[in-house]
């Protein structure tokens, strides 16, 4: 058996190179061939090749439509050697209003819908082209776009289209590629025709003023656009921004007066049974406590229903809700990244790509103008020949019944030319009526007429710029009114701040935070009792530690001995019969750090933080929340001292007892209030630290719990002294653990 030769042209190159150089191709072929739409049509290759096929079928919108499997067919078979979903896919977007706002494909059957249901298969669907698509196309048979050839070499395929229809601004795009992407939305094409008219006049015109003439998209399914103008202006300056667009909305009345709020319109690329299985999620995890229902009662309109809890909602307040946890509100991302005239992708601002247009439309006009003379002058060329027969009819008879060839005797015997002898011979014989003489002497002077026109359109750039300044109105005209050219998303002020409260997201019921000495932490329902609260089961060798009522809504603050201040959610902490969870896989406390304190967050409540040093000041509680899991450092430490006490700094005196049995007694106002530091000694120590801190009112006297037994002194005169003082030993009964609970 022969043994087969190895291939010849094998290369020898670093992998990384071959890798490389590979990749390289196949990012150019998706950037240039499949994902980023040229900016002169609008079009991705497999849209502009649908709509080619379509207008070679013969699919125009006066003529009856054929199955999509038969269009598919044949763009596959002659253009897009793709998979047939692939180009399917993109048969039916051009379709769909809800998808596109100026549809350039006219389906018949079940081509989706908004709620996200799939177009029926390609075999029950029936598709021509429509009015605008034909815009688009409109002088292809006129030169007025290069051709290259097909993937296979058969056939040829234009570049791009004549596009006599701003298809780009007006229907939008949006495609990924390798390394870059595009998402430009659609916008109103009256607004887009009327920038284009003043771009005409003032090539240097500003993006703000050009915003004046199309203030913002225009979705196919409205919405109401609630972007600052002067982040509208921003974006279309630089090609890329963010656009916010809520769905639209009223108040229903109802009786007694109840009512209800209606959804009528929903944000772009929103899937309505989506987001109704959204907020129904919601609900159903206690997410809308101020919405009681949601029901979609749509038939050919969009009609969501949202019934309130009660009455006494503030729609407003309810409606702010849905928009921060739903798809009612959406951030819509610009970037106008296109491919230039030149092939080469880049984001371009407002006005570059409306002048892409017009230099488009320029370009095409000049081509089809010459394209026109061009058959103006062959037409009158051969014209000429038949006035020539008429004059001579009896001589040009004879020479063609006598001579063996008579194209060359015509053509010597009269000065013809090949195409003028060519026209006489075939000209039928019903032409030599006098009547025919007549009608050709009108055509050649309406055509004599025309080409004057044409030369002198071509000699002059600004006659040609009046020319296309009046196409542009005849497209406003055709499609820039009506039910289509209606503007459909409201443009409206950025929306005032309104408050949510957190009872509008979260449902408000009672819980008792149970936090362990080793620090495994949970919710149960309900306010526990102290009874209850002995009985918890922890973990073998824990026990016990905080009992802490609240509610769902409530902020749950955690003080450590490294003098940090870390924030929980109480509804976001870990529930059921368990231990929890470890209170360190929700903060970065550290193996080093214990908790000191754990209570619910009372907004502007003052607390008293202190170390074991002694020192400690006030803090604002409104101060000490933390926005990271690794919390706010509060009490400066160093010396490896660690924070102690962190109590609420409820009443006008304050009791310092440390570890050596000493009890001092002072003014609350003589702590500094603080934001952060070490504060200032509140009592002094030479071989002891602080044991607790309690602030009370001294009318009230100073209590302490010894066993069940409460103790309570007034007379504290024996105790009182300055901050920093040393102290007394306390009163009889005083506990010997030196804690005040």
């Amino acid at each position: 058996m022969k043994t087969p030769v190895p291939a010849s042209d094998i290369l020898d190159k670093p992998l990384a190179e071959a890798l490389g150089e590979r990749y390289l191709s196949y990012a150019l072929s998706t950037i240039m061939a499949r994902s980023l739409p040229d900016v002169r049509d609008g079009l991705k290759p497999v849209h502009r090749r649908l709509l080619y096929a379509m207008s070679q079928l013969r699919l125009d919108p006066a003529t009856p439509p054929k199955k999509s499997a038969r269009v598919v067919g044949d763009v596959i078979g002659k253009f897009h050697p793709h998979g047939d979903t692939a180009v399917y896919d993109a048969l039916v977007r051009l379709a769909q209003d809800f998808a596109v706002r100026y549809p350039l494909i006219d389906g018949q059957g079940n081509f989706g819908n908004i709620d996200g249901d799939n177009a029926a298969a390609m075999r029950y669907t029936e598709a021509r082209l429509t009015e605008v698509a034909k815009a688009l196309l409109e002088g292809i048979e006129q030169d007025a776009v290069d051709f290259r050839g097909t993937y296979d070499g058969e056939g040829e395929e234009p570049v791009v289209l004549p596009a006599n229809f701003p298809n780009l601004l007006a229907n939008g795009a949006s495609g990924i590629a390798v390394g870059m992407a595009t998402n430009i939305p659609p916008h109103n094409v009256g607004e887009v025709c009327d920038a284009l008219r003043h771009l005409v006049k003032d090539r240097d015109a500003s993006i703000e003023k050009l915003v004046g003439f199309m203030p913002g998209p225009d979705f196919p399914t409205g919405g109401v656009l609630v972007e600052p103008r002067d982040s509208v202006i921003e974006a279309y300056r630089t090609g890329r921004g963010s656009l916010r667009l809520r769905a639209r909305w009223e108040v229903e009345k109802l009786g007694q007066g109840t009512w209800q709020i209606v959804v009528t319109q929903v944000p772009y690329q929103v899937q309505k049974a989506r987001l109704v299985e959204r907020i129904a999620e919601l609900l159903a995890a206690r997410k809308l406590v101020l919405l009681e229902d949601v029901r979609d009662e749509s038939a050919e309109d969009v009609r969501l229903i949202l019934v309130p809890k009660s009455r006494n909602v503030d729609p407003e307040v309810l409606m702010a809700s849905l928009f921060h946890g739903t798809d009612l509100e959406i951030r819509f991302a610009l970037n106008m990244n296109v491919l230039g005239a030149d092939n080469v992708p880049r984001v371009m601002n407002l006005r570059e790509v409306l002048q892409a247009f017009l230099d488009h439309r320029h370009d095409v006009l000049v081509r089809r103008s010459r394209h026109r003379q061009a058959q103006i002058d062959h037409r009158l060329e051969v014209l000429g020949g038949y006035l020539v027969a008429y004059l001579n009819l009896d001589e040009v008879i004879r020479i063609i019944r006598e001579e063996d060839e008579p194209k060359p005797e015509l053509m010597r015997a009269f000065s013809l030319s090949e195409v003028q002898a060519d026209a006489i011979l075939n000209m039928r014989l019903r032409n030599l009526r006098k009547l025919e003489e007549m009608e050709i002497r009108k055509e050649n002077d309406a055509l004599n007429a025309e080409r004057t026109e044409l030369i002198e359109l071509l000699g002059d750039e600004a006659l040609r710029w009046k020319r296309i300044d009046k196409e542009i109105a005849e497209i406003k005209k055709r499609f820039g009114k009506g039910a289509l050219g209606d503007r459909r998303t409201d443009i409206a002020d950025a929306p005032a701040m309104v408050e949510i409260p957190v009872e509008a997201t979260i449902e408000r019921e009672p819980l008792t935070v149970l936090c362990s000495e080793k620090g495994w932490i949970r919710a149960v329902r309900g306010h526990m009792g102290e009874a209850e609260v002995a009985d918890v089961k922890v973990k073998e060798g824990d026990r016990p530690r905080f009992a802490v009522r609240c509610e769902t809504t409530d902020k749950i603050l955690v003080f450590a001995s490294n003098g940090k201040f870390y924030t929980l959610s109480a509804d976001k902490l870990p529930r059921g019969r368990g231990f929890g969870e470890p209170v360190r896989l929700m903060i970065e406390l550290g193996n080093e750090s214990d908790i000191v304190a754990l209570f619910p967050h009372q907004p502007d409540r003052r607390l008293m933080v202190a170390s074991e040093d002694g020192r400690g000041f006030q803090v604002d509680e409104n101060e000490v929340l933390a926005q990271t899991r690794a919390g706010k450092q509060v009490l400066n430490l160093d010396d490896g001292r660690e924070a102690r006490i962190c109590i609420p700094a409820e009443g006008d005196h304050v009791a310092v007892v440390g570890n050596n049995r000493k009890l001092l007694v002072f003014p609350l106002d003589e702590v500094p209030l603080l934001a952060r530091g070490k504060g200032v000694q509140l009592q002094k120590y030479k071989d002891a630290s602080l044991s607790d801190l309690k602030v009370f009112a001294l009318a009230d006297g100073l209590t302490w719990k010894q066993g069940e037994r409460v103790f309570r002194v007034t007379d504290l005169t024996g105790w009182m002294g300055p901050r920093a003082g040393v102290g007394k030993m306390p009163p009889n009964g005083f506990p010997r653990i030196n804690k005040f609970t």
